[in-house]
């Protein structure tokens, strides 16, 4: 894929997406050279220009819709494997670029995240907050959830609440409750 196909300047850089219908309605999955930089669910027209741009004057390139780019469909398999069951655990490089302060504590508490709670667990906001060295700091996780540029590859749908709540989603409380259900941690619902 070259770098004027995408609409960046002649340096390497691009940003590839797609969007893909799955059960759990449409899904963006955005691509750069070092790896998978987005995932947005509910991922409407209106959802996607809003993502696009933002994704665009953060990474200083405009993405393309490019779905044979090869690790865009890498992406798009592993996702739809996830999704059908096939699938445990992602293997895919993955790029920060979206996640602000990707350095700071959003991008310590999401790396401890991904490296710790495995498919078909689950783990607090409190908890976790004590594991990147924040005791009392449950909140400012549940704030880190909500700056994830690539929920379900980084499982924070995999944080509840202590009492037993399911927390927040930033796929919405229902996609949370399926994937959930999807691991096994709660039951498929009925209806």
């Amino acid at each position: 894929m070259n770098s004027s196909e995408q609409g960046g300047a002649d340096d390497g850089r691009w940003a590839a997406y797609e969007v893909v219908e799955g059960p759990l309605g449409p899904v963006l999955l955005l691509v750069t050279p070092r790896g998978l930089a987005g995932v947005v669910f509910h991922a409407r027209p209106e959802v996607c220009e809003r993502f696009l741009a933002r994704a665009a004057a953060r990474l200083g390139v405009r993405p393309a819709r490019d779905p044979g780019a090869p690790p865009l469909a890498e992406a798009i398999r592993q996702l739809e494997e996830y999704l059908s069951g096939a699938r445990r655990e992602f293997s895919l490089p993955l790029d920060w670029s979206l996640l602000p302060g990707e350095a700071g504590f959003n991008g310590r508490v999401l790396r401890e995240l991904a490296a710790s709670v495995p498919f078909g667990s689950v783990v607090g906001y409190g908890e976790l907050a004590r594991r990147v060295g924040r005791p009392g700091g449950a909140q400012a996780v549940g704030a880190a959830m909500g700056s994830n540029p690539l929920p379900v590859v980084v499982p924070c749908h995999r944080v509840v609440e202590s009492d037993g709540g399911v927390g927040g989603f930033s796929g919405g409380l229902e996609t949370k409750r399926r994937l959930l259900a999807l691991e096994g941690v709660l039951p498929e619902p009925l209806f």
